[in-house]
């Protein structure tokens, strides 16, 4: 069965998201397109708290989000427990924060990155494994946290 994978974007990265929603589908995965459906105006919270609740919720095991800086998708992602998310620019980044930190939602800055890159960034955010060892323990630390982020 093939893994499926959430993806949204808001209006800024629209156009970039349904290029990747091709790439996920001829890699054959189960695509579920979360939205936006044109490039008119929205708001990427509306488009990523849906894909990090299905995170959270163990519907799925990572998603794709995009917006023009990634910065405001990585935020209102990160909100949602078990989420890690963050904004990648490049594909030694998307390795490392594979490997090193099991980053489950990519986030891509679409007003920053080219077309090629970003696939080459989704093509090596999904080819790289979790190394797990000591970076299981730290990933462990950050989803045990109890203490209020604001009180640190």
């Amino acid at each position: 069965m093939a893994e499926r994978i959430p993806i949204a974007s808001d209006h800024a990265g629209f156009e970039m998201k349904e290029k990747l929603v091709a790439v996920l589908r001829k890699r054959g995965f189960e695509v579920d397109d979360l939205g936006a459906q044109s490039d008119a105006s929205s708001d990427y919270s509306d488009y990523a708290h849906p894909l990090a609740e299905q995170i959270s919720a163990g519907k799925a095991k990572r998603g794709v989000l995009l917006c023009g800086s990634g910065i405001g998708m990585e935020i209102a992602a990160n909100r949602h427990k078990g989420v890690r998310a963050a904004t990648i620019w490049n594909p030694e980044i998307a390795e490392l924060a594979r490997k090193h930190n099991d980053l489950n939602v990519l986030v891509l800055p679409a007003r920053f990155i080219g077309e090629a890159d970003a696939e080459q960034i989704l093509e090596t955010w999904l080819a790289t494994e979790f190394e797990g060892g000591r970076h299981q323990r730290r990933v462990e630390k950050i989803e045990s946290s109890t203490m209020p982020v604001n009180s640190r």
